[in-house]
């Protein structure tokens, strides 16, 4: 398994948040080996469930048996946000950590799948360091990920900061409608 997973300021930071924001139905993408979604559901009420979407078949098996709170999808993130945008599914704290390519479009996926007030967390905004901030360097992913920080900094849908912490936590609120 990739040495990738969240640090633990990040896990401990997703656990509060998620304990917090009183959320009940967790949306994770990108599950890997599971320490993430670990403190996701440690946050969760008796009743809650998280749900967590992992393309590796590999690394979904091992995170399979974490807690009969968390149920792992295994599959492509967009496919499968389309599979619950479909089903009608609402979600109220999003944990966004897969392919960064694709942040943009996960992004908006949360935002149309969040219950009111849901809070939306997303990793790595800014990988590689600095080198996201450099609008000349035109490596696709960190133009993906330029172009995400601008959505959450301007989307008026969304109240959202960067946190300090790992490779920055972005945070955001989705506002009601």
């Amino acid at each position: 398994m990739p040495q990738i997973s969240i640090p633990p300021e990040v896990g401990r930071t997703l656990y509060l948040l998620a304990k917090i924001s009183g959320a009940t139905r967790i949306l994770e993408l990108g599950t890997l080996g599971g320490y993430s979604t670990i403190c996701l559901a440690r946050a969760l009420p008796s009743t809650g469930k998280c749900f967590t979407i992992e393309l590796n078949a590999e690394h979904a098996r091992f995170a399979n048996n974490l807690d009969e709170q968390v149920t792992v999808i295994v599959g492509d993130a967009s496919k499968q946000l389309e599979i619950l945008a479909q089903s009608g599914e609402r979600f109220d704290f999003f944990f966004i950590d897969a392919d960064k390519p694709n942040f943009d479009h996960y992004l908006e996926k949360a935002i149309s799948l969040a219950a009111p007030n849901a809070v939306i967390a997303m990793d790595n905004l800014l990988y590689f360091g600095d080198s996201v901030l450099d609008e000349t360097n035109d490596n696709p992913i960190l133009a993906k990920l330029r172009q995400v920080n601008q959505t959450l900094a301007q989307d008026p849908r969304i109240e959202s900061m960067l946190l300090p912490i790992g490779d920055e936590l972005g945070i955001a609120k989705v506002k009601s409608v």
